[in-house]
């Protein structure tokens, strides 16, 4: 195992930061990138990677990015879902680092969907 050092322990702390935010529900937004072996294969690393220097560089405070698994439409990845509070979700597939950036500045900050990559607007689940 690596020693960790005083970059690596800052950057432990940014996402705890950020971790703590939702669970306080100081967020606006939240950005999962899915990162299953289908995503990374795809390119999802490079959209992770261009969705938190873009968010830096607009220095956004209220979204959070998280990862999960697959979404379970590999044929579709890199994909991301993008909730905005009191706003149904929105998956967006076929992610690019260019298309992450257009959803940033356009769904995130703006609040309009990017009808040209969204697959699904609203939840999944049925109760």
């Amino acid at each position: 195992m690596k020693k960790l050092k005083i970059g690596d322990l800052e950057k432990i702390r940014e996402k705890v930061r950020r971790t703590a935010t939702l669970r306080l529900g100081k967020a606006r937004a939240k950005v999962t990138v899915h990162m299953g072996t289908c995503g990374i294969a795809a390119g999802a690393r490079e959209v992770l990677s261009a969705l938190l220097k873009e968010i830096g560089k607009a220095k956004l405070k209220d979204v959070i990015v998280t990862t999960s698994g697959c979404a379970g439409l590999c044929s579709r990845e890199p994909m991301a879902t993008v909730e905005i509070t009191g706003k149904p979700p929105v998956k967006y597939g076929d992610l690019t680092a260019t298309k992450i950036k257009k959803i940033l500045h356009d769904h995130i900050v703006k609040g309009n969907i990017v009808n040209d990559y969204a697959l699904a607007i609203g939840s999944e689940r049925t109760h």
